[in-house]
């Protein structure tokens, strides 16, 4: 990647291997999130129970916090009749975090969380390029108001959401990542290879710092889209952000199959294949990721993994890889990350 200096590739040609944190969604729904309620206002009416959600991450031993700012656009925000607050919002969760992570014994990146519209762009829906550049810069620059270092932009499927939210962070002046959702057949619902990840916005900015995959469905499914990956570019940093086992629903409610244990297999492999910035979403609490922390400052890397030995380790894929004919039916998929 050709990104400038900035504090990700600064810590992670220092530590070699980043540890991300874990859901935020699942950890808010703890503390009493109710379903339809936006957590972004939580970062001005509970800013403590938010404070906790990051400090609990960063005393599992997380090396990276992401802002509680996932549906922070305008028109995620239009849901809850806060469209007018996008500023504040976004620069109040990013303060939240990055005095946490000011705090920390050791250097810990605030990163500002920056998830899909829920539109889609031109033909497809009603909204423009330009007016999702124009939402993502009105939400990254409440981020880097607030202090976060980098932008998040994360769970995506949309190739040209990936390019306007990129791109929002380029005009804001941020070093970015993103990571796409590769929950359909193996693929994103917009039908991106994972292996195609790398240049959906190389030409932006100075590059993306990171990119990746986060979300999707099972850790084996997200560890085989990370083979992928890092076999079309094996230069590249890689992050694997991957829900904590297979959600199963259990009456109304949703709960994730995945054990430390298997989070902590799930970490080593990852390392294994080629990941640098390795973390948790949907499920994935604070016992795991601390399960997470222990095994990567043990591990002593192995050889790269193939899809059988991931199986093996992990269970079975719960979807098709995206190297296999695109047969399954595209699912609708969680709205909003962990």
């Amino acid at each position: 990647m050709t990104a400038a200096a900035n504090v990700l590739s600064d810590l992670i040609a220092e530590k070699g291997v980043l540890l991300a944190d874990g859901a935020t969604g699942t950890s808010l729904f703890a503390m009493g999130l109710e379903a339809g309620e936006a957590p972004e206002i939580w970062n001005e009416t509970r800013p403590e129970n938010i404070a906790k959600l990051h400090q609990d991450f960063v005393d599992a031993g997380a090396d990276i916090i992401l802002t509680n700012s996932f549906g922070g656009t305008r028109h995620r925000l239009k849901l809850h009749h806060a469209q007018d607050r996008v500023h504040e919002l976004n620069r109040r969760a990013a303060e939240i975090a990055r005095a946490v992570a000011d705090q920390a014994p050791r250097k810990v990146i605030t990163a500002g969380s920056v998830g899909p519209t829920g539109e889609l762009l031109i033909p497809l829906g009603a909204l423009s390029y330009e007016d999702a550049v124009s939402a993502f810069v009105e939400q990254i620059e409440g981020l880097k108001a607030g202090g976060a270092e980098v932008a998040w932009i994360e769970t995506m499927s949309s190739p040209d959401e990936i390019r306007a939210a990129a791109e929002a962070a380029a005009k804001v002046g941020m070093p970015y990542v993103y990571t796409g959702s590769f929950d359909t057949a193996g693929k994103t619902m917009m039908g991106l290879h994972p292996k195609d990840i790398h240049d959906v916005a190389k030409d932006l900015g100075n590059g993306p710092v990171a990119v990746g995959a986060n979300c999707g469905v099972g850790a084996s499914d997200i560890l085989s889209s990370l083979l992928d990956m890092t076999a079309a570019k094996p230069e590249a940093t890689v992050i694997v952000k991957g829900n904590c086992g297979i959600p199963e629903f259990r009456g109304s409610e949703i709960h994730y199959s995945g054990t430390p244990p298997l989070m902590a297999e799930y970490a080593r492999l990852a390392a294994d294949a080629g990941a640098k910035i390795i973390g948790g979403c949907c499920g994935t609490t604070c016992g795991h990721l601390a399960a997470m922390r222990v095994a990567l400052d043990e591990h002593s890397p192995r050889e790269r993994p193939t899809l059988d030995v991931i199986i093996e380790r992990i269970g079975p894929l719960r979807n098709k890889s995206a190297n296999e004919a695109p047969s399954a039916p595209a699912r609708e998929r969680r709205s909003r990350r962990g």
